[in-house]
């Protein structure tokens, strides 16, 4: 699993690549921290390249979440393959994340 971060103005870009599965959670969240630290960027998470996401990983989405709320910070998901959809469909993450495939 890969994670990276770049700052764009006012926003932040996270890439997620590979399979966000519960082995890799302990070490993406400790990757994601500063977007949990952040207090003035709204967060964009790219899903293009992310395989596979477990329970774990959705956690991870919805601290990110949280903490972006404390702030009014707005989180964009990023080009969610189709069983990544499938898994934000039967979670409910549909109503909880703005979801763009553009």
């Amino acid at each position: 699993m890969n994670t990276s971060i770049r700052e764009e103005g006012n926003l932040y870009i996270a890439t997620l690549e590979g399979r966000l599965d519960t082995a890799a959670a302990e070490q993406v969240s400790k990757d994601l921290q500063p977007l949990n630290d952040s207090k003035d960027h709204d967060i964009v998470i790219d899903c293009s390249a992310l395989e596979y996401i477990s329970s774990s990983g959705l956690r991870i989405l919805l601290n990110i979440r949280k903490h972006a709320a404390v702030t009014h910070s707005k989180v964009t998901i990023l080009r969610p393959n189709a069983d990544i959809m499938k898994v934000f469909q039967m979670t409910g993450f549909l109503n909880l994340f703005d979801i763009k495939n553009d």
